[in-house]
């Protein structure tokens, strides 16, 4: 297969796949699209990994959503045993989320961090990325500021501690500040049809971004309130191209040689 498109972050074993997952990712195999599949919990992370050994261009990330915190523990030994597959290339998704919990108190936001704390102690075991959720309380960066300090202070024990910040909706300081600390940011097809992000796509240097769908959410302007899959992948690297005012093809091997050499590809 001529890989020419990398989706770092995508759902293809989720329920919204079960009818057509095979035809759609025979499909990405046509268009040279790769796929990291990406785990939210125990089950999520083993299907992610069933699905990475199945097909040659799908990956798999394992790891335990900050909002799955409350239901599930992180059993690090079931995990270890995962990330031990030679096709799972990174640690999560982990991370803090501020925004979709109905209560956020001191109390949830330390068993986030908690659990944020187990998997950077874990992925820099593995010498792996990080593949982290950063959701602010809307209106805010208050999630950013936090994993920032978070991730300065665990620089400091695991120094060539990296990854990627997937779907990146922070402003222009994060986005130079968690760059600083070896992490590059990942967007969505949400930039084909908002214009939130382009201050922050232009801003950074084309070496630290990557493209994602986050598929099967956040379908492009071309079929939105549709389920999205990692085709989409196509579009966001267009459209980042169209952004930054830069040539689409240089734009997407740039994009292509900056998520080999996070996820060593």
């Amino acid at each position: 297969m001529n890989v020419r498109y990398i989706d770092a972050h995508c759902h293809l074993q989720f329920e919204q796949y079960e009818k057509d997952g095979e035809e759609l990712i025979e499909k990405m195999s046509q268009e040279g699209v790769t796929g990291i599949v990406v785990g939210c919990d125990l089950e999520t992370s083993e299907k992610a990994v069933a699905l990475a050994e199945k097909y040659e261009h799908l990956y798999a990330s394992v790891g335990l959503h900050p909002n799955n915190a409350g239901h599930e523990i992180f059993d690090e030994e079931a995990y270890r045993a995962l990330a031990m597959h030679p096709k799972v290339v990174a640690i999560g998704e982990c991370g803090l989320d501020y925004f979709r919990p109905i209560e956020m108190n001191d109390e949830v936001k330390h068993t986030q961090k908690e659990l944020l704390h187990k998997h950077i102690t874990f992925a820099a075991s593995l010498n792996k990325p990080l593949i982290i959720h950063c959701r602010p309380t809307k209106g805010t960066t208050d999630a950013y500021r936090d994993l920032i300090e978070i991730l300065k202070e665990a620089k400091a024990v695991h120094p060539k501690l990296y990854g990627d910040i997937h779907f990146f909706v922070g402003d222009v300081e994060d986005a130079h500040a968690l760059i600083a600390l070896d992490f590059t940011l990942s967007f969505t097809a949400v930039i084909t049809f908002a214009r939130d992000y382009d201050e922050v796509i232009k801003a950074v240097p084309l070496a630290s971004i990557l493209s994602e769908t986050d598929a099967p959410y956040l379908a492009p302007a071309s079929r939105r309130g549709k389920r999205n899959d990692p085709l989409a992948a196509i579009e966001v690297v267009n459209k980042i191209a169209e952004i930054r005012g830069e040539d689409a093809e240089l734009v997407r091997e740039a994009l292509l040689t900056n998520a080999k050499r996070v996820f060593a590809l």
